[in-house]
């Protein structure tokens, strides 16, 4: 009834696997269900650009705060400092880079490399910290402007960005570290006095 298996040593036999062969179909299973089941890649959209913001004063507006437009004039390290500080957010300190500020216009005065209205040329150093500024606060401008900015108008540009971080709630005089104390001092008094919160009857 059944053929009986072939005895013949030469003869080579199928592999005890418990699996076929070969398959009549030209895909495989292993194939089939790569594709029926692979995985599935969703393309993430690129995150929205934020809105570009205008400066908070005008570049002539120097009007509006005399202190610090006299101490600009005659002393622009000063408020460079103050600046660097805030936007380098405490390192290195005011102090710091007011002094290379002014080194690098002194160094500049000394090769006879003189600039016309008399403020240095402290601006090759300050219109980089004007870039990074509007990095941080997507403020409207480019690197272009910038440098026109503070090359022909060097106290006007160190204003407008002296007053800008006094619009966003920067206290210039206590410098970065003292922002942060001030700001995390405010948030524990917030803590502090919140009015306590009224539970109901128990039974």
């Amino acid at each position: 009834m059944y053929e009986a298996a072939s005895s013949d040593p030469r003869k080579p036999s199928a592999p005890a696997t418990g699996f076929p062969v070969s398959y009549s179909t030209s895909t495989t299973e292993a194939e089939v269900y790569s594709y029926s089941y692979g995985p599935v890649v969703v393309p993430v959209p690129p995150p929205h650009p934020k809105p570009i913001v205008e400066w908070s004063t005008g570049l002539c507006d120097c009007f509006s705060d005399w202190g610090n437009s006299c101490m600009t004039f005659w002393c622009p390290c000063v408020t460079f400092g103050r600046v660097a500080e805030i936007v380098d957010r405490g390192s290195p300190s005011c102090v710091t880079s007011g002094a290379l500020y002014s080194v690098i216009s002194a160094i500049f005065f000394v090769i006879g490399v003189r600039w016309w209205c008399g403020w240095g040329w402290g601006w090759v150093y300050s219109c980089f910290y004007r870039s990074y500024m509007r990095q941080q606060y997507d403020l409207r401008g480019n690197a272009c402007t910038d440098c026109l900015i503070h090359f022909f108008c060097e106290p006007c540009a160190l204003c407008q960005e002296y007053r800008e971080l006094q619009f966003r709630g920067f206290h210039m005089t206590i410098g970065w570290h003292g922002n942060v104390e001030q700001r995390s001092r405010g948030v524990a008094m917030t803590v502090a006095t919140a009015p306590p919160v009224e539970q109901g009857m128990n039974r």
